[in-house]
């Protein structure tokens, strides 16, 4: 299965953000998104979601055989840079809720404390209110959420940023494990999370998307290229409409 983008387009406020950003994407792949703060990476991933109405442009899925459909929301899992979670809930709680609802859905459901488990959400914290994790913990299920369900297309914003360097390792392996079930995009600035996380790297600059040759990404000259270039790109632009 492959996601492709064909030629989008997002103006806001007459700044015009994503100017034909086209590129396929495969199953079974990590993606890095690599941009500036304020480049875009946001309003792609909204875009996908259909969070905002496109200026102008086309996604769609297409299987092994050629054949095309459009993307649905059960395709889409999208892990916001800023968790969003039911605070009056516990961590057992949302667990159960969101087995009970998707029920029929999900191939082989684990028991809540199994998944908690998976993500090291501790014994103590399993009967807090979300509203009492912190920022890291509620990304953790957030992220958790989404593997549950195990849609097509999983678009991972910033997921890792908020995360201390055992609970990024630890879903860094999550993700890498699951990464065959899925086309996985996960947006960063940090050009060595990409490196290390990602099998492609694409480049969204000037409101296009760029690939990037993964082989020479270790390379200091090119990665000065690309930074240099990277340079010539306003930072924010993006942010000034909250996009990003």
């Amino acid at each position: 299965m492959k996601l492709i983008a064909e030629n989008i387009r997002m103006t806001y406020d007459k700044k015009e953000v994503l100017k034909g950003a086209s590129f396929s994407f495969e199953q079974g792949k990590i993606y890095a998104l690599l941009g500036r703060n304020g480049a875009g990476k946001t309003t792609f991933f909204n875009c996908l979601n259909e969070d905002v109405k496109m200026t102008g442009g086309s996604f769609f899925l297409e299987d092994e055989a050629g054949g095309r459909r459009k993307v649905t929301a059960e395709d889409i899992g999208y892990v916001l840079s800023t968790p969003v979670v039911p605070e009056f809930l516990t961590a057992r709680e949302l667990l159960k809720f969101f087995l009970e609802i998707n029920a029929g859905r999900i191939e082989r459901p684990l028991s809540p404390d199994a998944y908690l488990d998976a993500v090291q959400i501790e014994e103590e914290d399993r009967n807090k209110l979300l509203r009492d994790f912190s920022h890291g913990m509620k990304n953790k299920m957030q992220m958790l959420l989404n593997l549950i369900a195990d849609p097509m297309l999983l678009l991972l914003d910033e997921p890792l940023t908020a995360l201390d360097v055992v609970a990024q390792d630890e879903m860094k392996h999550l993700l890498k494990s699951r990464k065959a079930e899925h086309i996985t995009i996960l947006s960063t600035h940090i050009m060595e999370l990409a490196l290390d996380m990602c099998d492609e790297v694409v480049l969204l600059h000037g409101g296009v998307l760029v690939p990037m040759d993964r082989g020479r990404l270790g390379m200091e000259e090119y990665k000065d290229s690309i930074i240099a270039a990277l340079r010539d790109e306003p930072a924010g632009a993006e942010r000034e409409n909250s996009h990003d």
